[in-house]
């Protein structure tokens, strides 16, 4: 079999926690009616590791306020690294950029919720997420950008 009809191989080979965080600014969050705002930030990066590794990263960030006051902020950066052989060059940034995350956000959904229990904050579930979406909305954001700066 030749270089150019070998199949195509994805493959998980880890999943690990690259950094996590729980920041509590002030315990006055303790004595107050727990009623928080929410903002959640998602984001998403790829290294190549070597012809056939890449360790791609899902950052989640979670900053709560409540009465107007910082409650928390966590962050995870879920990191997993992925062999992806013989992939055709047309269909890597779909994979890295939607599948790959997909992949890791239970993981990191996980964290989150793990870090802000031991924060004694109530537990936190994130809401699935549609990374295949995302990514289109990205892939067409940086074409308008594209065409702006043309």
């Amino acid at each position: 079999m030749s270089e150019d009809q070998a199949q195509p191989q994805l493959a998980l080979e880890r999943i690990y926690v690259k950094d996590m965080s729980l920041e509590v600014p002030g315990a006055e969050v303790f004595t107050k009616e727990w009623n928080p705002e929410l903002d959640i930030n998602l984001s998403s990066s790829a290294e190549k590791l070597d012809d056939d590794h890449f360790q791609v990263v899902l950052t989640v960030s979670v900053n709560a306020n409540n009465a107007e006051e910082a409650a928390f902020i966590a962050e995870v950066h879920q990191a997993g690294i992925f062999l992806l052989k013989n992939i055709p060059e047309d269909q890597l940034g779909q994979i890295l950029g939607a599948y790959c995350p997909n992949v890791l956000f239970p993981y990191a959904r996980e964290v989150i919720s793990d870090i802000v229990t031991r924060g004694s904050f109530p537990q936190l579930l994130l809401a699935p997420v549609n990374f295949d979406q995302a990514y289109a909305q990205s892939q067409q954001q940086a074409q308008v950008d594209a065409q702006g700066n043309a």
